[in-house]
C-alpha cells in the first residue's frame, strides 16, 4: 500500500482526536517503520501522552484494514521544531519564518534554497533568500522544512508555533 492510502486511512480518525496529521513515511529495513507526524489543532506543543493516544487509535485501524503486508513498526511523534513543510498551506501558515526548500528542477540554478517565506500566491512560493527573493512553484518542491530560528523557539516555549 502506498503511503497515500495509508494518510488516507488514518487522516479522518486523527483528526477525530483532535489532531492534524503532518506526515507519514513507510521507512524501509529489517523491519519497515511507518512514522507518523502529528501536531494538536489548537497549536499547542504536543506531549507523549498525545502520541500515545494517537498510537493505540490508529493501531486498531490499521490492524483492522491491514494496509502493510509486513510486519513494522509503528512510530508516532510531532514534527519538531524543524517542522517539515508538506501542504502549500504549511508555507501559509509559516509565512515569515525561514525554511530550506528543495526543488526537483533547478531555479536560479539552484535546487537546494533557504530564505524566509515572504508569501504565497496561489501555487506559487516567493522565497526571501540572501541573493533576493525567487519564486518556486509548489508542484517543484521535493523537500521542505523550517529552520531553527529564535521565533521558532519561542513558539515552542509557549507551546506554540
Amino acid at each position: 500500500m502506498k503511503v497515500l492510502e495509508i494518510e488516507k486511512l488514518i487522516e479522518p480518525t486523527i483528526a477525530g482526536l483532535g489532531y492534524r496529521l503532518v506526515q507519514v513515511r513507510l521507512m524501509g529495513g529489517g523491519r519497515p517503520v511507518l512514522q507518523v507526524m502529528a501536531e494538536r489543532v489548537d497549536e499547542c506543543g504536543m506531549t507523549v501522552d498525545d502520541c500515545a493516544t494517537i498510537s493505540r487509535t490508529i493501531s486498531t485501524v490499521l490492524e483492522t484494514e491491514d494496509p502493510i503486508e509486513s510486519g513494522y513498526v509503528l512510530e508516532v511523534s510531532s514534527p519538531g521544531i524543524d517542522r517539515p513543510l508538506v501542504r502549500l498551506d504549511d508555507f501559509v501558515r509559516f509565512s515569515g519564518h525561514v525554511a530550506k526548500v528543495e526543488t526537483a528542477l533547478p531555479v536560479e540554478g539552484r535546487r537546494r534554497h533557504k530564505g524566509t517565506i515572504a508569501a504565497v500566491e496561489g501555487s506559487r512560493i516567493k522565497l526571501s533568500t540572501e541573493q533576493g527573493t525567487i519564486e518556486l512553484d509548489f508542484s517543484d518542491v521535493t523537500a521542505a522544512k523550517l529552520v531553527l530560528a529564535d521565533e521558532i523557539l519561542r513558539g515552542a516555549a509557549v507551546g506554540r508555533h
